[in-house]
């Protein structure tokens, strides 16, 4: 575990470690899940977007492959960066729904609210995660 540890120069601080790799997992997982399940992201689109299905599809493979790049020292800051930006980008679905929760009866209406607040620590967990100077945060080789 050490040895892949100090491969991928992942943060030798334990807090920091368990963080980036339960980011990567959560984009990775929520990615995959834009591929198995397009209809529910595609019934949460703003009409006035275009490109449904064509925005779930790619907004997927970004989570997937900013998920898998934030494990890569030379590809961390690039891939947060990116992630931070389709984070705000996807934003305003959410704002559609919590302002429009009669579109959305299955769904509580303190949870369309609290998703709003949810993408801002997203967003906060993703630039902590990958954003915090290599020399100061990794293993080194002994």
């Amino acid at each position: 575990m050490m040895r892949l540890i100090r491969l991928l120069k992942l943060p030798s601080s334990w807090v920091h470690l368990v963080l980036l790799i339960a980011l990567s997992l959560l984009f990775i997982n929520i990615g995959i899940d834009h591929f198995v399940n397009p209809d529910f992201y595609r019934n949460i689109m703003p009409a006035y977007l275009p490109m449904h299905t064509e925005a779930i599809y790619i907004s997927g493979f970004f989570e997937i492959l900013g998920g898998v790049a934030i494990l890569f020292p030379k590809l961390r800051s690039m891939a947060g960066w990116g992630l931070v930006l389709l984070l705000i980008v996807v934003f305003p679905v959410n704002i559609h729904m919590a302002v429009n929760p009669n579109l959305f009866p299955d769904i509580p209406l303190s949870f369309l609210y609290i998703r709003l607040v949810l993408q801002f620590i997203i967003i906060y967990w993703t630039y902590f995660a990958t954003q915090l100077p290599p020399q100061k945060d990794v293993l080194t080789l002994k």
